[in-house]
């Protein structure tokens, strides 16, 4: 899928991706882990975390909502982007760090991440697949491979606040 089609399916879905981020967020996680997304092919109970990183280049703090899945005490993410030809902006940054934070519900921690390789990604793949269906067309859509980021809570960190995101919203 080209980057112009991912973009214009994310602005699609920004004022609703903007609205949830700032329920999570003004709720202390109490709403906003569990959402219903079956308006983009999801489902109506689909599990929703919240990752707190650093921007690369502006040094700015972003907070970012993404689906998970939890297997075997490892959060994870997916890197999907849509589909679209190039990673997001969330991932590009997390590479430039050991460590991040994550937030289920009321609960956050400070993590250290990791990418699956081999027999274990295709079944980590699997199961996020299981999910969300769609990011099996995301994949199609596109020739890189969808990045999964899975991460590992290392200590608890304080739950994230609207006044901790100093960058501009990016869901991309």
């Amino acid at each position: 899928m080209s980057d112009k089609t991912a973009a214009a399916i994310v602005d699609a879905n920004r004022q609703w991706l903007i609205e949830h981020r700032k329920t999570y967020l003004s709720s202390g996680g109490v709403r906003g882990h569990i959402t219903d997304i079956s308006h983009v092919r999801g489902h109506a109970f689909t599990t929703n975390c919240l990752i707190k990183y650093r921007g690369r280049k502006s040094g700015k703090t972003y907070v970012t909502p993404l689906i998970y899945g939890d297997i075997g005490g490892e959060v994870v993410v997916v890197g999907s982007r849509g589909g679209a030809d190039r990673h997001p902006v969330w991932y590009l940054n997390i590479l430039a760090c050991t460590e991040l934070e994550f937030q289920i519900a009321t609960e956050a921690f400070r993590a250290t991440w990791r990418e699956p390789a081999g027999a274990e990604r295709e079944k980590v793949w699997a199961f996020m697949v299981d999910i969300y269906p769609a990011y099996a067309e995301y994949q199609r859509a596109t020739p890189r491979q969808i990045p999964l980021v899975m991460m590992k809570a290392i200590a608890p960190a304080e739950v994230f606040k609207e006044s901790d995101v100093t960058g501009q919203d990016r869901f991309a």
